[in-house]
């Protein structure tokens, strides 16, 4: 009896004979109608024994048999993906990534908006026409030279009353 190639899953695909990398892994013969063998293919054996770590070939082969054939790759990959987050990261697995992933882009909205904002007032300070420049006077002894908000007159309403006395802090 010859290797013949047979059908693998999806329409008009076909795969040797040779075992998938789950049915290698679990140490089984690899039916023809293997649900694994489309997904995890024998040259990647890596791909299988991380998610078969994670969530058990019982658990996987129930996941695909219950989806459409044209969804099972994409679960299959994301199988893998959960499964390699969750080695990385025992406790949180994909959310621990999500959140990182989040964290990241909240960070880097705020370093734009602070750009942004860096170069608005930029361009404002470029487009305003700078004032005229105003020679410093040193002309306060002349009442006259003093803006009119500090010109007051002397006063003479003011009460003085020697029995007040001041007291100091300090002494």
């Amino acid at each position: 009896m010859g290797r013949v190639a047979r059908p693998n899953g999806p329409p008009g695909v076909m795969r040797s004979c040779s075992p998938c990398a789950a049915c290698k892994f679990l140490r089984r013969r690899c039916a023809e109608d293997c649900i694994f063998a489309p997904y995890f293919p024998s040259q990647d054996p890596h791909r299988f024994a991380i998610v078969h770590k994670v969530f058990g070939a019982s658990n996987i082969s129930k996941a695909l048999q219950e989806l459409p054939v044209d969804q099972r790759g994409d679960a299959a990959s994301s199988m893998v993906f959960e499964a390699n987050a969750r080695v990385r990261d025992p406790v949180y697995g994909c959310v621990g990534a999500i959140s990182y992933l989040q964290n990241q882009v909240s960070q880097l909205q705020m370093q734009l908006t602070v750009a942004q904002t860096e170069l608005l007032r930029i361009k404002m300070q470029q487009d305003l026409p700078s004032p005229p420049y105003l020679a410093p006077t040193n002309n306060f002894n002349n009442i006259d030279s003093q803006p009119a908000y500090l010109n007051f007159p002397p006063s003479t309403n003011v009460i003085q009353d020697p029995s007040l006395k001041t007291e100091s802090i300090w002494t």
